[in-house]
């Protein structure tokens, strides 16, 4: 649980501080994970939740783990997932690409 917890807070610190620096909105990612279910920041934050939830079980009986697993869950989510939503796909990918490396990384820590 303290992983989850971890990554589910920690991963978004990249793009979060890509944000801040490029005068965007903060929540803008946010609003694109809620628009997978029709919703806004709300519905992201469930989304969030429950996607993080899902990949946290999923790094934790694999063998792929750290900034590797965190890549190819990127490819999934942006690459394959994302390339049907108008929102995620406008998202800066560099920052997004690091949220999902960060929170590869963050699972793979020993508790």
């Amino acid at each position: 649980m303290r992983k989850y917890l971890l990554a589910v807070v920690l991963s978004g610190v990249p793009s979060t501080v890509h944000a801040l620096v490029a005068g965007d909105d903060v929540l803008r990612a946010t609003r694109a994970a809620g628009s997978l279910v029709g919703g806004g920041v709300r519905e992201g934050v469930v989304v969030h939740l429950a996607v993080s939830a899902f990949w946290t079980v999923v790094l934790t009986r694999l063998r792929v783990r750290g900034a590797v697993a965190g890549l190819l869950i990127a490819a999934l989510d942006l690459e394959v997932v994302g390339r049907y939503n108008t929102q995620i796909r406008a998202l800066p990918r560099v920052p997004q690409w690091l949220d999902h490396v960060a929170f590869g990384v963050l699972v793979a820590q020993r508790s």
